[in-house]
């Protein structure tokens, strides 16, 4: 009966091709699409991958060795047809999102990412808790020139209504596209770099919180193409200019409460949530290897410029990694941003590691540090060091050293996961380390 009213439905909807998409180790999403004729034998089936698919890093398709990753070895994508869509900014197409099984057992393989964020989150309901998120992007428009260079589609600052105005059909479509496919628009404004924009959509379950990421991001660059434009997700564009972040928006909840606040706290955090945050800080330096995985990631991650880029929480600070957001007149937090993340992280495990690192603090009773109520940068150093507030990785090597000594993650992931995944990221930033931006920009904004 499903898979008639699944047939019917792509059919009614002109679908030649459905995109059966996933997400690989280096954020690149991926999909391989039947013809709609040959729809019933791949929603049997799925479609057969070759388990090299997640050692395969941003700059090229070619497998990084030290991944335990090579061309013996198959998966099948097994659509989820949950996340089905019709694509507004493709016209007879339409896309699912996937699970990673075991060929031979059609067990959820353990480098699955959406397998790894469910595994997370029924770790973290065994204690009673549950997690809801957002994505909140930043990204780019741009215009290629005449020389075939990237160049920003507008000069404008900060919420500038001549942003709004200069690309309204386009985030007119955009939140039509969006709202269509389930993506519950909230809120818009142009950023402060140029050519930056940022809509922002509702909170939900952590799980599809990390699928509603990937259709935003694809969503954003289908309707920017019929547009004339190019959307990009790289953290920067313009070196002395404003970067694009990905903030995580979290909240936790034990069935209809939300558990993040309590009045009765002198925080106004809740005792569990403390503990949570508490684990956060605990492993931002190993977290920074996924959540901030590019090597572009870290010409953002600097003191001043609201990007997180120190181990330390805050009430309404922009410096912090974690930035508390609540009802100051009531001293309670309603939700967290989790502000060191950037759109070049796989969200899978963004959220999964995030609810990893939170449950080491729960489980050890953590001890969130005292608030920081100024920016860090301007602390002095002593200062920093005695209250434990520490600038965070400088560049993706550091980070990925971070999370070779970090039991705690690595584990999370499992083996297998945490092998291939620390590969890829060491191959990139072996591969990218000595470019510059003009040439990560021209390697990468269409990949991101």
């Amino acid at each position: 009966m499903r898979d008639r009213a699944i047939k019917n439905l792509v059919r009614d909807a002109g679908v030649k091709f459905l995109r059966f998409l996933w997400c690989d180790n280096a954020n690149v999403i991926r999909a391989k699409a039947t013809h709609i004729n040959y729809l019933s034998e791949y929603m049997e089936n799925g479609f057969g991958i070759s388990v090299a698919q997640m050692a395969i890093p941003v700059m090229y398709d070619a497998v990084v060795p030290e991944s335990g990753l090579g061309p013996v070895g198959e998966v099948r994508l097994m659509p989820d047809w949950s996340t089905l869509t019709i694509l507004p900014f493709a016209e007879s197409h339409a896309q699912v999102l996937c699970d990673m099984v075991k060929s031979e057992t059609s067990e959820v393989w353990e480098l699955c990412p959406r397998g790894h964020l469910r595994s997370q989150t029924q770790r973290l309901a065994e204690k009673g808790i549950g997690l809801k998120a957002s994505f909140e992007n930043e990204f780019f428009v741009l215009r290629r020139n005449e020389a075939g260079a990237l160049t920003p589609a507008d000069d404008t600052v900060f919420c500038a209504t001549g942003s709004m105005n200069q690309h309204r059909l386009f985030i007119n479509d955009l939140a039509d596209a969006l709202n269509a496919q389930g993506v519950r628009v909230e809120a818009y404004h142009p950023e402060s770099g140029p050519g930056q924009q940022e809509l922002t959509f509702r909170y939900t379950n952590a799980g599809q919180a990390a699928d509603q990421q990937i259709v935003y991001r694809e969503t954003v660059r289908g309707v920017a193409i019929q547009h004339g434009l190019i959307a990009s997700f790289l953290p920067k564009i313009v070196e002395d200019k404003a970067g694009s972040g990905c903030h995580i928006n979290f909240s936790l909840w034990r069935e209809d409460e939300n558990i993040s606040g309590d009045p009765g706290q002198t925080s106004g955090i809740g005792r569990e949530a403390c503990a949570f945050l508490a684990g956060i800080l605990e492993h931002l330096p190993a977290l920074a290897a996924i959540t901030i995985p590019s090597k572009t990631s870290y010409r953002r991650i600097r003191p001043h410029f609201w990007a997180g880029a120190f181990r330390a929480w805050g009430y309404q600070n922009r410096e912090g990694a974690i930035r508390v957001k609540g009802n100051l007149k009531e001293n309670q937090a309603t939700h967290f941003e989790y502000k060191t993340a950037d759109a070049t992280a796989n969200p899978y495990f963004a959220l999964g590691a995030l609810i990893a690192a939170g449950l080491d603090g729960l489980e050890r009773d953590l001890k969130l540090p005292e608030e920081v109520t100024m920016d860090p940068g301007f602390m002095a150093e002593g200062e920093r060091n005695e209250r434990g507030i520490d600038l965070l990785p400088q560049n993706l090597g550091e980070a990925i050293d971070a999370m070779r000594k970090d039991d705690i993650l690595q584990e999370a992931m499992g083996k297998a996961l945490a092998k291939s995944f620390i590969a890829v990221r060491q191959s990139e930033w072996e591969a990218l380390k000595g470019m510059s931006l003009e040439e990560e920009v021209s390697l990468l904004a269409e990949r991101y």
